[in-house]
């Protein structure tokens, strides 16, 4: 048995993280420190000044591991990984893992190309963004191509030139100028390029001062088809430039302004991302597990979560107010990004403005998130927290399986598996079962076949739920008695009407009020394992449909299969058809033909 004081004493100085475990071993906090003996000591020491989120994971822990660092900055990023993969209860975590499209110029290669890109390469190419609307940089991209004819293939362009290849269509058109055909230079296209980037990096006027000259410069020279090209660049060019983001600043340095607003139970994080002096983009995160958190410490959290996953790291990170760790963390982005990268607390001045500019974002989608989103909030997390009360859960189910068997009249029985990760649909985690072992219409073997199959494998669920009642239930409890597993679980049953009504297990039975959110929330994961059989079998049916005894004649395809029905009509007078009678059908030659006669002969 694990004793927590003693363990305590054994403690090191170094730095490390920390791993705290409930009585199911499972771990419900990671954190780290600069010396794991006067960390971990203090969660076990007066509660007086602990929080209640702290005082609540201290009741909840059974016992605790540690790992040695060389330093805190490895302690940091260790920490990261472990909050990314085990998600802990009690660490405040960020609830989305997004990535955002870059705009590459591959400025590498002789002929450049632009495109739109999810990960920030060392390939010596340029890269602008992130986006964070995937639209505004489709529709960009559209733009520049209509401007400027460059090309979007990965041709090989010596080769395509050594070889005479012939140009594409977009050549033809007029949307590419053919630098596969040798026609143009690399100067004379790299001038396109120049601009391009002139244009993605924020300094339209000075494009557009240069499109001006040469606008003038073909109109004195009497090019007006020329002119009037350039006319047409600089009036797309001015109509962007209207719908263009504020000016933010007067500095070329990239940067992301970040503020928190927050309530005892939410916070929401506002992130804006500066390139050159405008604002391309903004995002919005909700974060969970803040109750009882200190606003630095939730700062904290989320700037190590977010550049965790995130491919480009800005020169400056502007911060409303100071978080923890600030001075690691620099140490960190930095050498994550491979030069210096600076956090700024601004006091006064413009980029103070800016935070708070940031920081009023911040708050106005808290507020609609708690007005307009807290319905489909709750009709996830609430769904699950009310789950976790009736069922008298330990922990809040992360993950919930649902299993269902059905056939078609009784044969070809399978079973399907839906998951619900944080009461939302996981669809990616949705498995199907073939009956291996059982014949017949037998529901409660069928059911312990597929989950002695299940529990063989890792990321068991938190809960498992079954569609039926105690039958269902009690031979899948013999499966987890076997396998020495305590997972909750529980039946989902339905009324006379075959609507769902509620839970049972091998000892309770539980009627669920149709007005609740919780209801609702099991009502969806029955029909949705239900629903995900049925397709299946639809599926099934479709294929038996389309089976032909054609199907077993060697050398007959799709094909063949259609030709010869649409000639005949029917299998009967295929059966009938002399050999001469077959080669008239498309597609069947002399050896198709033998098959297919002596196929029907051998069957007489």
């Amino acid at each position: 048995m694990f004793d927590i004081q003693e363990q305590l004493k054994l403690l090191p100085e170094e730095p490390g993280v920390y791993l705290m475990k409930n009585k199911n071993d499972k771990i419900i906090y990671v954190g780290k420190a600069v010396s794991l003996k006067n960390r971990v000591r203090q969660y076990f020491q007066s509660s007086k000044n602990h929080s209640s989120k702290v005082k609540s994971m201290v009741s909840n822990i059974a016992s605790f591991e540690y790992i040695i660092t060389d330093s805190e900055l490895e302690a940091l990023i260790l920490e990261c990984n472990l909050i990314k993969q085990y998600r802990p209860k009690y660490n405040v975590l960020l609830r989305d893992d997004k990535t955002y499209p870059y705009i590459k110029v591959t400025v590498n290669e002789d002929f450049p190309r632009i495109m739109k890109v999810r990960r920030v390469l060392k390939d010596k190419a340029k890269y602008f963004g992130p986006y964070t609307n995937v639209g505004a940089v489709n529709d960009t991209l559209e733009i520049i191509r209509n401007i400027y004819p460059i090309r979007n293939c990965n041709v090989d362009i010596p080769k395509a030139i050594r070889n005479g290849a012939r140009p594409c269509l977009n050549y033809h058109i007029k949307k590419c100028v053919g630098p596969c055909t040798g026609n143009v230079s690399k100067e004379e296209y790299r001038k396109m390029i120049d601009e391009i980037i002139l244009f993605l990096s924020g300094k339209e006027e000075t494009l557009i001062e240069i499109l001006k000259e040469k606008m003038n410069s073909c109109a004195m020279e009497f090019k007006f088809e020329d002119a009037a090209m350039y006319r047409d660049k600089i009036k797309n060019l001015e109509e962007i430039m209207e719908k263009q983001k504020i000016d933010a600043s007067n500095s070329d340095v990239n940067q992301d302004v970040i503020a928190l607003a927050r309530t005892e139970e939410e916070a929401c994080v506002q992130v804006f991302f500066m390139r050159n002096s405008k604002i391309i983009g903004r995002e919005h995160f909700i974060l969970e597990g803040v109750e009882g958190s200190k606003s630095d410490s939730i700062l904290g959290s989320f700037v190590k979560q977010f550049y965790m996953e995130q491919e480009y790291i800005p020169k400056e990170i502007i911060i409303d107010e100071e978080l923890e760790d600030r001075y690691i963390l620099e140490q960190w982005l930095s050498d994550k990004k491979g030069s210096k990268v600076t956090i700024t607390i601004p006091q006064k001045g413009e980029k103070k403005g800016l935070a708070l500019m940031v920081r009023k974002n911040a708050m106005e989608y808290l507020n609609k998130f708690s007005h307009l989103n807290k319905q489909k909030y709750e009709k996830s997390i609430g769904a699950l927290t009310q789950l976790t009360e009736l069922l008298k859960l330990e922990t809040m189910p992360k993950r919930i399986e649902a299993y269902d068997i059905s056939n078609i009249q009784g044969v070809d029985s399978i079973g399907s598996m839906v998951v619900f990760t944080d009461g939302k649909k996981d669809k990616k985690e949705y498995r199907r079962f073939k009956i291996k072992t059982i014949v017949g219409p037998d529901d409660y073997g069928s059911m312990a076949e597929i989950l002695s199959r299940r529990v063989k494998h890792k990321n068991l669920p938190d809960l498992i739920l079954l569609d039926g009642g105690k039958g269902q239930v009690s031979a899948v409890q013999n499966v987890l008695d076997q396998n020495n597993l305590q997972i909750p679980l529980w039946g989902m049953f339905k009324d006379d009407k075959h609507r769902t009504k509620g839970l049972v297990n091998k000892s309770q039975e539980i009627v669920l009020d149709r007005t609740t959110n919780l209801y609702r929330f099991v009502a969806s994961i029955q029909e949705e394992v239900h629903n995900y059989a049925i397709t299946y079998h639809r599926s099934l049916r479709k294929k038996s449909l389309t089976k032909s005894v054609l199907d077993d004649i060697p050398g007959i395809g799709e094909k063949r299969k259609k030709n010869l029905l649409s000639h005949f009509k029917n299998i009967e007078s295929i059966k009938a058809a002399t050999f001469e009678q077959l080669l008239e059908v498309e597609s069947i030659n002399k050896t198709a033909a033998e098959n297919i006669y002596n196929y029907f002969k051998s069957e007489e």
